[in-house]
C-alpha cells in the first residue's frame, strides 16, 4: 500500500489516512463532498488590509489639520469626513471612498489612490504632487488652485478635470492648469 506524507495541517494527515484506509477512495471523497458542502467560503485578509481597518478605526469624521503620513486606507469608507489641512504625504487610499470629504488644502503628495472615488470631494487647494491616481474619479469634486503635478491620472479622467481647473496653488504657486498639463 502506497504512504502518503503531507506537511500540511492535521485535515491533511486526516486525508492522507483516509487515502491510506480506502479503496477506491471512497471514503474520501465523501469527506471531500461533506466538506465541501458544509463548509462556509474562506474569506482571506491581508496584512495591509489589517492595518487599514486599524487605521480607520482610529478616525474621526474631523480630522482637520492632523498628521497622518503614510497611513493606510484600503477599501475604507470616509465620505463627508474633513481631512481639511491634513498632512497625507504618502498616505495610501486604495478602492476607499472619499465622497464629499473635505481635503482643502491637504498635502496628498506621494499618495497612491488606486480606485478611490473623490466624487463630490473639495480638493481646493490641495497638493497633489506625485500621487498616483490611477483608475480614480473626481466628478463634480471642486480642483480650484489644486496642484497635481506629475499626479498620474487615467488620460479621460485628466481631460475632465481640465474641463473645470482653474486658479493657482497657495503654497506652491502652480496653477492647476499647468499641473494638470492642460492645453
Amino acid at each position: 500500500m502506497v504512504q502518503f506524507r503531507f506537511a500540511l495541517s492535521g485535515l491533511g494527515r486526516l486525508t492522507a489516512h483516509l487515502l491510506n484506509l480506502s479503496r477506491g477512495g471512497l471514503v474520501l471523497g465523501v469527506l471531500l463532498a461533506v466538506l465541501a458542502l458544509g463548509a462556509p467560503p474562506a474569506s482571506a485578509i491581508t496584512a495591509p488590509e489589517l492595518r487599514a481597518q486599524k487605521a480607520v478605526q482610529d478616525l474621526q469624521p474631523d480630522m482637520h489639520g492632523r498628521n497622518l503620513q503614510q497611513q493606510e486606507f484600503l477599501k475604507a469608507s470616509l465620505d463627508g469626513f474633513d481631512f481639511s489641512g491634513a498632512d497625507l504625504r504618502g498616505a495610501v487610499f486604495n478602492a476607499s471612498s472619499l465622497r464629499q470629504a473635505d481635503l482643502s488644502h491637504a498635502d496628498l503628495g506621494d499618495v497612491v489612490a488606486f480606485a478611490t472615488r473623490f466624487d463630490g470631494s473639495n480638493l481646493s487647494g490641495a497638493i497633489l504632487r506625485n500621487a498616483m491616481l490611477m483608475q480614480s474619479r473626481f466628478s463634480g469634486s471642486a480642483i480650484e488652485g489644486a496642484d497635481f503635478t506629475d499626479a498620474v491620472l487615467d488620460l479621460p479622467e485628466q481631460k475632465a478635470l481640465c474641463g473645470r481647473a482653474s486658479g493657482t496653488n497657495p503654497t506652491t504657486g502652480v496653477s492647476t492648469r499647468d499641473s494638470l498639463g492642460c492645453r
